[in-house]
């Protein structure tokens, strides 16, 4: 996943749009599969399952297993599910076979089951099937949102993590990111995210993070009150997650509710000292979004200059890197008067 968080100003008509943060998938955690389970070592169901994993002879078994969704046992419903769902982990052509062989709809109805585990098969295999590209129209249209967004209530944890990964990867078709909001998805993501294990949280940070690019998301995240867990987890550096609740604000920063959230929270001193005893990256994106808070408030850069920033910043821009001291570079504008005492490579900004 990358990020892209930009900067629009200019110097002697000379536009710096280009500083921008570009973040490879690092920040995130991947969502890139089922990481619950694994094959089952008695049954002669898991011996035929390892042999259809094991060759190309996949299809029948994959025949039969849709039948069994169908079937009036919950037993049987629950293996054929997790076989499935074992099915696509384990060989990414399977996903396609899978999806074109009915299994969509009878999967999306076991996340309504009252069955936690039989729930968490469904959600999980339909999260192995959406890692396929040519799948993700086809489950949002045969309805898998709004099942996924239950489980993310009603699931197991591991269930709620794999939901949270799957609504990502359906996030990651642009039209579905309003359907995801208006569903309800967001405040129950924002609860996993300041409730859930390390897993928990880095799911749905992943996930906020691709369905905050729009706007009305950004609010309802904000509404439901994401800036609390996420300046408790930018300030606590053993949680491991100061870059993803970083990048998260960085989003949200944009809309003036989120960054008077960000300051009621007490996001300020915590980003100041990410500048000061960060990593490299950590510290690009806290001046990001010191950026974004300063601009056009008068009471938001006084803030931020006593609470010490411009002693970090100075260090930045001599001893970070080349795209750290592009980002400081813009401070003297931002900050005005409160740079008196910061000597920048650069003298006057006016902002486009």
């Amino acid at each position: 996943m990358e990020a892209e968080i930009h900067s629009n100003y200019t110097y002697m008509n000379r536009n710096f749009s280009n500083i921008s943060l570009n973040e490879d998938s690092t920040a995130f955690s991947d969502c890139n599969s089922d990481r619950s389970g694994e094959f089952p070592t008695t049954s002669l169901q898991s011996k035929r399952l390892i042999l259809a994993c094991a060759t190309e002879k996949s299809d029948d078994l994959i025949q039969q297993l849709v039948s069994d969704l169908e079937s009036d046992s919950i037993e049987d419903r629950k293996q054929a599910a997790m076989e499935l769902r074992l099915l696509a982990k384990n060989k990414p052509e399977n996903r396609v076979k899978i999806a074109k062989s009915g299994a969509i709809k009878p999967l999306i109805s076991l996340i309504s089951c009252s069955d936690p585990e039989l729930q968490e098969h469904g959600v999980t295999a339909i999260l192995n099937l959406s890692l396929c590209d040519e799948n993700k129209e086809l489950l949002a249209s045969s309805g898998a949102i709004r099942p996924l967004v239950r489980a993310l209530k009603t699931g197991t944890p591991t269930g709620k993590e794999n939901a949270a990964c799957a609504l990502l990867r359906l996030s990651q078709l642009e039209e579905n990111k309003s359907v995801i909001g208006r569903s309800g998805a967001i405040p129950l993501l924002v609860d996993l995210l300041e409730t859930g294990n390390f897993r928990g949280k880095k799911d749905a940070s992943t996930a906020l993070y691709s369905l905050c690019s729009l706007k009305e998301n950004k609010i309802r995240a904000v509404e439901a009150g994401i800036m609390k867990p996420l300046v408790e987890l930018m300030a606590d550096f053993e949680s491991n997650m100061v870059d993803k609740s970083a990048f998260v604000v960085s989003v949200l920063v944009s809309l003036p509710e989120a960054r008077a959230a960000l300051v009621e929270e007490g996001g300020v001193p915590v980003l100041v000292e990410i500048v000061e005893v960060g990593s490299q990256r950590q510290k690009e994106i806290a001046v990001v979004i010191l950026l974004q808070l300063c601009d056009g408030s008068v009471v938001y850069r006084n803030m931020v200059a006593r609470e010490g920033a411009i002693p970090p910043l100075v260090a930045l821009s001599q001893a970070g890197t080349k795209r750290a001291k592009q980002k400081v570079s813009v401070i003297p504008y931002v900050l005005g008067s409160n740079t008196n005492k910061l000597v920048l490579p650069c003298k006057a900004y006016e902002i486009s």
